[in-house]
């Protein structure tokens, strides 16, 4: 049985072109390095990319509306909602469901905002003490949030900032909200502070945060009716396994949807983007498989003479696939090596810099997300260097037929 080191010697000898007549050798094992770092840097760049899509356009929508919403049945899809309510019971119950994290209570309305000058259909979103602010403290981009009052409600609102543009408002202007309703009602109200999201068709155009007790007063509700509850769940937990868990415990005279079912054209283009980028790494591990076995047929028809003497002095063929094994190794592993170390570096000087941006309007973020994750990254190299494994047992074949005497005898 050869030994490693010999394997080694003589792959080394051909990686460095030592002893060969022939100049080329070096250059087609460079050509096919540059080939697998390109690819790789390709595949990790997309794959990062597209599941920051995911995950930053998933927060946001869920940021926004929670990940479940429950509330009555409706059979328009109207603003103007049903009452419900659950007893204290109910929500300790739901808290209680492995993988919730928050649940808050809202209404929705529907109205017509009018300054001066303009007149703007819009849906107010009603909130109470219990609503979690940290999504929104993080998108506001002026002042403040509404600060909530015990005994009363207060007529401070949160206006997104493409309405406030479009409607040249700003932060401490009043503006009047008609509510269209049998006892059309009006309502004075003054912006206290501005957010943006970035998903202007679906929400920043649409809605205003404002106190819930003022709704409630609105619809002539009772102060333990709401137009529904909006449930949080815990990042990375099963979706159908808390969805049925919701279900189960609001009951079946109660409307339980997840985020996806009430927006799923957003979602449904997140994973168009996921399909594209298995398309991707399919077609650049198919052109890698590709440019190794070119290579290596390349390197075995230029080394002819060499496979032919250590054929002739009694080298099998197994050893001599072996070391070209190892040659195709190095270039598979080198490329590896430095293709992530590009990739990566790209990545994190995305997050840092955050230098390629994006139109909002059109992508719902400013600039490129990325996704660092090492359970993708080592699933990537996984599949190449599987790729590249299986492509290595293509030139046994034919190194099987190389003819010693004929080789020398022609040379």
């Amino acid at each position: 049985m050869p030994s490693y080191s010999l394997i080694s010697f003589y792959a080394k000898r051909l990686i460095r072109s030592e002893g060969i007549q022939n100049t080329t050798t070096k250059p087609v094992i460079q050509i096919a390095i540059v080939g697998i770092i390109l690819g790789i840097v390709a595949m990790l760049i997309s794959v990062m990319v597209v599941t920051g899509f995911r995950n930053e356009i998933t927060r946001k929508v869920t940021g926004f509306v929670a990940d479940y919403r429950i509330s009555a049945f409706n059979n328009n899809d109207s603003y103007e909602e049903s009452p419900v309510k659950l007893d204290s019971k109910s929500i300790e119950s739901i808290k209680s469901i492995p993988g919730v994290r928050h649940i808050q209570p809202f209404i929705l309305k529907a109205g017509l905002l009018k300054t001066k000058d303009d007149i703007q259909g819009v849906v107010l979103k009603g909130f109470d003490a219990q609503f979690d602010p940290s999504f929104f403290k993080e998108k506001l981009v002026e002042g403040t949030l509404p600060t909530l009052n015990d005994s009363t409600y207060t007529t401070a609102i949160l206006l997104s900032q493409n309405l406030a543009n479009k409607l040249r408002l700003k932060t401490g202007d009043s503006f009047l909200l008609f509510f269209i309703q049998e006892d059309r009602k009006v309502r004075k109200l003054k912006i206290s502070g501005i957010y943006n999201t970035g998903l202007s068709e679906e929400f920043d155009n649409l809605y205003l945060l404002c106190d819930l007790k003022m709704l409630q007063q609105v619809n002539n509700w009772k102060n333990n009716e709401v137009g529904g509850y909006e449930v949080f769940a815990d990042n990375g937990n099963d979706d159908e396994t808390i969805y049925r868990a919701l279900y189960d415990k609001a009951g079946y005279t109660l409307n339980t949807k997840s985020t996806k079912e009430l927006y799923p054209q957003l979602f449904n283009w997140l994973e168009l983007q996921n399909l594209n980028v298995i398309v991707i790494i399919g077609l650049i591990c198919l052109v890698a498989g590709i440019t190794m076995i070119s290579t290596l047929l390349v390197l075995i028809m230029e080394n002819t003479k060499e496979i032919g003497i250590l054929k002739s002095i009694g080298a099998n063929d197994k050893f001599i696939g072996r070391v070209f094994g190892s040659v195709a190794f190095y270039i598979l592993l080198k490329g590896l090596i430095i293709g992530n170390l590009i990739a990566l570096s790209l990545a994190i000087f995305q997050i840092k810099t955050g230098i390629v941006t994006l139109p909002e309007a059109d992508y719902y973020l400013a600039q490129v997300p990325v996704n660092f994750t090492i359970p993708g990254i080592l699933l990537i190299n996984g599949v190449v260097l599987i790729t590249g494994i299986l492509v290595m047992m293509i030139p046994a074949k034919i190194i099987s037929g190389v003819n010693p005497i004929k080789v020398l005898r022609f040379d």
